[in-house]
């Protein structure tokens, strides 16, 4: 998946609840196909073809499996803090070292020795991952260069389809590909940002409650709705869509709609089709994949909002 983060505990005090998705089924990673074993999950990251969900420690996997990837190493099923779920491999966070399986066309699946030590955050993408380590930026995969520039200072990371996105100082750090603007970095995300997330061509951030979003427009990723400007207290991209975490515990989406991911704007009123998943408030987590998005719900709210 780009951008895979998972976002947990946010906008509530608790932060075990149903991992829900919404969106594309076609690998049997959505609606219908959550296991059992992840009721009670922490967090949930959702990749391209296969979701994640962290339940006491442990990393649970399900979707497509061409690539092995919902095959979790025993090193993975306890003492895990973070999961990031990419284009059909996967990440999780453990004792401070990165743990890797999956799809490994670019090295993707084989972890740096500098990621196996000190480690506080990941996140993956297509093809690369990046890792945070004592305030400094660690990338492989498709991509292993970062500039100077993250080396140091750095509090959150967020990788995209083929470009890495750093927040230090509260301003966005950008660097890759740029052949859509997602790394040119707008006056306004350059102080006061609190989170940052990366999609397949465009970049978004969090700001005082709001959202500011640059890069690819071209299923309206990049325009942000009135309901993703205020009061928002978690973001994730995916590859074409964006997830908002609003501080009520509800949810919004936008951009792409290929797979009923966002908001139908030709119907009026518009139809929010998450809503029709279960994805309904409280809401704790969210994630963001290809055309498909999570969430961790309180598993006594509702089936249909």
């Amino acid at each position: 998946m780009i951008a895979t983060v998972s976002l947990s505990g946010v906008a509530h005090a608790v932060s075990i609840g149903e991992p829900r998705p919404w969106g594309s089924n076609d690998y049997a990673q959505g609606q219908g196909s959550v296991p059992a074993s992840a009721l009670g999950a922490s967090a949930v990251s959702a990749g391209a073809l296969t979701h994640l969900a962290l339940k006491n420690g442990g990393v649970i996997a399900w979707g497509n499996n061409s690539y092995q990837q919902t095959d979790v190493p025993a090193a993975a099923t306890s003492g895990v803090s973070a999961i990031a779920a990419g284009w059909a491999h996967e990440l999780a966070l453990k004792n401070g070292g990165v743990i890797a399986w999956g799809n490994g066309f670019y090295g993707q699946n084989v972890v740096p020795a500098a990621a196996t030590a000190g480690v506080t955050a990941i996140s993956t993408s297509a093809y690369f991952n990046l890792a945070l380590k004592n305030g400094g930026v660690l990338s492989w995969g498709s991509r292993t260069v970062v500039p100077a520039t993250v080396s140091s200072g750095v509090t959150a990371i967020s990788a995209g389809g083929d470009h890495g996105l750093a927040l230090k100082n509260g301003g966005v750090i950008g660097w890759g590909s740029n052949g859509k603007g997602q790394i040119t970095v707008p006056a306004a995300a350059t102080s006061g940002v609190s989170s940052v997330s990366a999609g397949l061509r465009h970049s978004i951030a969090l700001k005082n409650g709001g959202v500011i979003a640059w890069g690819d427009n071209s299923a309206g990723q990049a325009t942000v709705p009135p309901e993703a400007q205020s009061g928002v207290v978690a973001i994730d991209a995916g590859f074409n869509h964006n997830v908002a975490l609003k501080s009520d515990g509800s949810v919004f989406a936008w951009g792409s709609n290929v797979k009923q991911e966002s908001r139908d704007t030709s119907s009026e009123p518009p139809t929010d089709f998450w809503k029709f998943s279960g994805v309904c408030a409280p809401v704790y987590a969210i994630s963001a994949g290809d055309s498909t998005g999570i969430a961790l719900v309180d598993p006594a709210a509702p089936y249909f909002c």
